[in-house]
């Protein structure tokens, strides 16, 4: 009896549709995350049980690093920190180009120079920014002692233009839901005033940033910490 040959040979899987599903979730995710925004310096913060989240649209930010050098950093968009700006060089008399405030107006993360320094800064490339956040850098920060207090004056400028930032954006999303659903509310965009500081920094130096909200009358001031587990009871 003549035997029935077999064809050889295994299945085959058609691996398309899973290539073209790993495509979509990587566009996915890359288009709807958030980038982390590029810090001058790396800040060891202490840890706590708060639980409240940075606003992201209305932050006014100081840093102070482990070496004791104030940073500052605003938020609002484009618009808002080339008007901040402005009033800085004016009431310092400092000359910048367009190319320079816009230059400003587009930069990302902190910044930790006087404002005579700040052509200087604004004129160095990606390579020499980085050199610039390191500790040995020839940048001393924002002045914030009793005789030179530059901070005094970004925060006191940032107050303002935020202030005004807000209420227009609250006229534009008045009509939306809050993260819980519930109704927005003008304090929602007020501006919410930051300071992360370094837990190695010499306490002088937090002393100083602490002090210079205060002279503002700026009470409602937040604390950077990262997360930790709430105790048992």
């Amino acid at each position: 009896m003549a035997e029935i040959s077999k064809p050889k040979g295994s299945p085959s899987i058609d691996m398309t549709p899973m290539v073209d599903l790993a495509f979509l979730l990587v566009t996915f995710f890359m288009l709807a995350a958030n980038f982390r925004t590029d810090e001058p310096v790396d800040i060891s913060i202490p840890s706590s049980i708060g639980d409240k989240e940075i606003p992201p649209k209305t932050a006014v930010l100081v840093s102070v690093d482990k070496g004791g050098r104030v940073y500052f950093d605003v938020k609002g968009g484009e618009e808002v920190r080339t008007k901040i700006l402005g009033d800085m060089a004016k009431k310092y008399q400092v000359q910048l180009s367009n190319e320079e405030v816009k230059e400003f107006s587009y930069m990302s993360g902190s910044f930790g120079c006087s404002m005579g320094e700040l052509k200087q800064y604004l004129a160095l490339d990606g390579e020499g920014r980085k050199k610039y956040r390191k500790e040995d850098s020839a940048f001393g920060g924002i002045p914030s002692d009793s005789t030179h207090n530059e901070l005094k004056d970004w925060i006191y400028f940032s107050k303002n233009r935020m202030l005004d930032y807000g209420k227009d954006q609250f006229e534009k999303e008045s009509g939306n839901k809050g993260p819980n659903g519930e109704p927005l509310k003008p304090e929602d965009f007020k501006p919410k005033f930051i300071l992360k500081a370094d837990m190695e920094a010499e306490y002088v130096r937090t002393k100083q940033a602490i002090e210079t909200f205060r002279d503002l009358n700026i009470n409602n001031l937040n604390f950077v910490t990262s997360q930790e587990a709430a105790p048992v009871r």
